[in-house]
Order: C-alpha cells, then sequence, then structure tokens
C-alpha cells in the first residue's frame, strides 16, 4: 500500500471497461466508446488517433503503430504490424556517395510512408463494431474546436526546434510554441479524418489528402510517389514469446525491438535480482551491463524481417548465458559499444479493456519531436522521421532500401499467467522501451511492488556512454555506481511513460498510469 502522506497516485479499479492512456481526454473518449457500443478496438482506434491532437508532439497521422490485441473469450494475441516503408526510390548507396554515414535524422531522406491509417482501417473493419464514421467522430470535434495545451505537451513542444517549412505555420503560434492552456486547433486534419471516416483507407491513401502528402514530399526533394502510398498495408501476425520467473512475456516480432527486451530478461534471469536493493547500484548496475549488451545485439541483428533476421539466435538461452557470464557485477563493461542514436522520448502508447475482455495494446509514433520536423502544405500532417531508424552500412539487416521497414523503437506488450494474458502494457520513451519493459517486470516480479508503483519507480538508462538517472535515485546509489565505472549523468528528462490494465482472476480491472505523462487510468 502507497503511503497517502506523499505524493502520488493510486490504481483505478473497474469491471466493465477500462482505458489507460497519456492524456485525459483520450481515456474518456475511450470510454465513451466503449459505452456507446463499442468494443477495445473501437475505444482504442478513436482514442489513439484523439491522441495525435492532444500530443501532437508524440504522434499523428503521418505516423505508424504496433498493435497486440486478445480477441474476446480467447487466451490468444494477435499482432498487428502497421509500420510504414521507404519509398522505392530510397538507396542507401546514394546517400552512402553524398558523403553521409546516417539517414539525416530530420531531413526529407528519412520519412518513411505513414502506416498507422491503414492499420487503424484494417483493425477496425476485421474486429471493431462501430464504423470509422462513429470511431473518429471525437477526433473530428477535437481537431476542429481545439484541444487544451496540457502541461507535459506543452513542456515537450517548448525544446522542439527543427519544425520547417509548413509545420511551422501548423504547429507554432506567431512562430513561437504553444503554451499549457493555449488551444491547439487542426482543421487540415479534421478535413482529412472526414474523410478517412467516409471513404476509409482510401479517404487517406487516395485523393486529395494523398496527392497532399506526396506533393509536399516530392517538394522537399523526396523520392516518394503516389504509388509508394498505395502500396502501404500492414501485416498481421503472431507475438514472440518469452519467460520470466513464472510470467509469460509476448512481445511484437521484429522490425519492432520486442525482442530486446525479451533478451534483457533472459540476461537477467541469470542473477537473483530478488535480494538487490530496487533502487541500489547492484541492481541498476546488472540493467545497465544487460542493456548495453542487447542493444549490441540489436543493433546487429533487427532489421524487416522480410529480408533478414537472427531473431532465433537473439532468444536462444545460449545467447542469454553467454551474455550474462560477460558481466562483472563488480565493474563496467569495457568494450560494447554504447548506444549512440539520437535522443528521443516521444511516442504515445494506449491499453483498452472491455466488458468481453477483449484487450488491445497499442503503441503509435511518428518517432522524435514532431517527427522529421517537416508537415505537408495543405492538410498539416507531420511525416515521421522513423527513416532514421536504417543504418547506411552496406549489406547489414537494417540497410535503407526501397520498399523496406527500418527497425523500429516502439514496442506494445502484454503479460500472461498460467496460460491466462493478464496484463496488456507498454512503456514510451523512444530507445528506452525494451528496458522500460524488463524494469516493470522485475519491479513486479523480483520486488513484488504494486502496479502503479511499479510504474512510478526511478528509472535508468544506459546510453551515449553514459547512465543516465532520473532524480529518484538516492545520491549514494550514483556515487557506488561512479566507483563500479559508470559515467553518471541526470536523465535529459523525464523517461518515457508507462500505461497498463491487470486483468485479475476474478475479472477487476486495475488500471495504472505514469505520472510523467499528462494522462490517467479510467474505468467504469
Amino acid at each position: 500500500m502507497r503511503d497517502f502522506q506523499a505524493p502520488g497516485r493510486s490504481a483505478v479499479f473497474a469491471t466493465d471497461g477500462m482505458c489507460a492512456t497519456s492524456h485525459p481526454l483520450a481515456a474518456k473518449v475511450a470510454l465513451d466508446l466503449l459505452q456507446q457500443g463499442g468494443n477495445a478496438v473501437d475505444a482504442a482506434i478513436g482514442a489513439g488517433v484523439l491522441l495525435g491532437l492532444c500530443e501532437p508532439q508524440m504522434t499523428g497521422l503521418g505516423g505508424d503503430c504496433f498493435v497486440l490485441m486478445k480477441p474476446p473469450g480467447q487466451e490468444r494475441i494477435v499482432t498487428l504490424n502497421g509500420s510504414g516503408r521507404a519509398p522505392a526510390g530510397a538507396n542507401a548507396g546514394v546517400l552512402r556517395a553524398r558523403g553521409l554515414s546516417a539517414v539525416p535524422v530530420y531531413g526529407v531522406e528519412s520519412v518513411t510512408l505513414p502506416g498507422a491509417v491503414d492499420a487503424f482501417c484494417r483493425l477496425g473493419a476485421d474486429w471493431g463494431r462501430l464504423g470509422l464514421a462513429d470511431t473518429l467522430a471525437p477526433a473530428i470535434h477535437y481537431a476542429e474546436a481545439g484541444v487544451p495545451v496540457a502541461p507535459r505537451v506543452a513542456h515537450d513542444w517548448a525544446e522542439i526546434d527543427h519544425l520547417q517549412g509548413a509545420a511551422k505555420a501548423h504547429y507554432l503560434n506567431a512562430g513561437a510554441p504553444l503554451h499549457a492552456g493555449q488551444m491547439f486547433r487542426a482543421p487540415g486534419q479534421a478535413e482529412a479524418l472526414r474523410r478517412i471516416a467516409r471513404d476509409g483507407r482510401a479517404g487517406f491513401y487516395e485523393g486529395e489528402v494523398a496527392q497532399d502528402l506526396i506533393d509536399s514530399l516530392r517538394g522537399l526533394g523526396g523520392v516518394h510517389t503516389l504509388d509508394d502510398l498505395a502500396a502501404t498495408g500492414c501485416t498481421y501476425g503472431d507475438p514472440i514469446r518469452s519467460a520470466y520467473r513464472g510470467l509469460d512475456l509476448f512481445e511484437h516480432a521484429p522490425n519492432g525491438t520486442g525482442a530486446v527486451a525479451s533478451l534483457i530478461l533472459n540476461i537477467l534471469q541469470h542473477f537473483d535480482m530478488a535480494s538487490l536493493d530496487p533502487l541500489g547500484p547492484r541492481r541498476a548496475h546488472l540493467e545497465a551491463e544487460a542493456t548495453k549488451l542487447a542493444y549490441d545485439a540489436r543493433n546487429r541483428f533487427i532489421g524487416d524481417p522480410d529480408h533478414t533476421t537472427r531473431l532465433a539466435h537473439m532468444l536462444a538461452p545460449e545467447t542469454a548465458a553467454e551474455l550474462a557470464a560477460l558481466i562483472d557485477p563488480k565493474r563496467v563493461l569495457p568494450d560494447v559499444a554504447p548506444l549512440t542514436e539520437a535522443i528521443h522520448r516521444d511516442t504515445v502508447y494506449i491499453t483498452v479493456v472491455d466488458r468481453d475482455r477483449m484487450a488491445v495494446s497499442l503503441i503509435y509514433s511518428i518517432f522524435h519531436g514532431f517527427g522529421s520536423g517537416l508537415a505537408s502544405d495543405k492538410f498539416g500532417i507531420l511525416f515521421q522521421n522513423r527513416g532514421a531508424g536504417f543504418t547506411l552500412a552496406e549489406g547489414h539487416p537494417n540497410e535503407m532500401a526501397g520498399g523496406k521497414r527500418p527497425m523500429h523503437t516502439i514496442i506494445p506488450a502484454m503479460l500472461g499467467e498460467g496460460g491466462r494474458i493478464t496484463m496488456p502494457f507498454g512503456v514510451m520513451g523512444g530507445a528506452y522501451q525494451p528496458v522500460g519493459h524488463a524494469r516493470l517486470l522485475t519491479n513486479l516480479r523480483d520486488h513484488g511492488m504494486t502496479l502503479q508503483a511499479a510504474i512510478d519507480a526511478p528509472r535508468a538508462f544506459a546510453e551515449g556512454g553514459a547512465l543516465a538517472l532520473e532524480t529518484g535515485y538516492p545520491s549514494p546509489t550514483a556515487r557506488a555506481l561512479a566507483d563500479l565505472g559508470h559515467k553518471i549523468v541526470p536523465s535529459p528528462g523525464p523517461r518515457g511513460g508507462a500505461q497498463a490494465i491487470r486483468i485479475h482472476d476474478n475479472g477487476l480491472l486495475e488500471g495504472a498510469s505514469d505520472p510523467r505523462k499528462d494522462g490517467c487510468a479510467l474505468g467504469y
């Protein structure tokens, strides 16, 4: 039980339905859709699209999504990969010939085709009840009427300085970021959503919206075509499954990085994590070392599975055992390449469970804050820069190429136990996400924390050759980690955010939401 004299929040309990996400308006809309007769799929789509207006720096119609869905009355999981591909004309060799060693993070070269809208349309048609007109009605309303900017959103908005061209007109107020309480309106997106509500997928990937997207990209020097947009399509699949001390972890298969979370946990199983102080140096050290080894494997192996991946090798027990044997509890590993990709903390996550216990775990992103910093001229749709997830290294599994999906950082997940799916969850925060999944599980299983406490607990992340600690870590822990050889730095900001809904044995729903975001869990 939490200390009711200290700052904090309680978990939310309900029976008929629940949503946990990063903005309260989206959580409310999800419940409204459930009470109108929709199911968890309808609620997740409607509230998820709204998040692109509530948190435009995090996501939008120009982005990608991944979904895990548990059908009602069943204990299985269906995955949907809603990530877009590079345009057919993308070519790593051309960029290398220009003297580039990496895809420009905020250039048109980083823009991949938007996959989320196709996935939402497919998911709603196959599994929803309401239809797109009803599901998208709340988002259309708020796009026209406006959404008051929330405090965390304003905090992020003020940090963004790479908006360019049309994006400045659509996402700045007289050239300045919007602040808390100001109204953000997106009439162009309202019109795009009306067309999707009326015409489905064709309202976005064909016609005037599609022409605006492609004309804008071509005007910026992109090689994108209407054929590229028309070819965009989501794919169903099965989750990857791993076990951690009696818990079953279900992650989305590559090109997402859910396998990295599994590998971190597989490594940590070789240590007695439950005996360690949850905020002490030994736990933070072991997690940091496991993280570095797992991300090194990520950078070597994960890419578009249509081309190549060594997923079986990453998940093999022998791989985890060999990596665990490299970890010295008394000093930092000297020879592991640090994670040096551009830091970002930008994603939205939503989970919904309905009265029939259909469960949805959905993550939706434009990659960096405001994506590429580029937007379409007429409708103001931000272009994601997910192509920055490609490498230009010749022959690499994740080398940029036309029609290929880049490695993705966004990963929804679910937990199971005893043959039953027990908890859809996600941890936002860019590249941090696999570590966040592993840490949430160890908080729950090894340290016996309540769900809300497990989300609230301080986070650490080994990146850029340093170990970044959130402010909740005690000073003696930081000093002890430095003595082990870690370069200790303050976290550059709140480390992501998390949302989860636990489905108890008796059917009770327990929702928890991260205080690092503006959102909440709501149920009825």
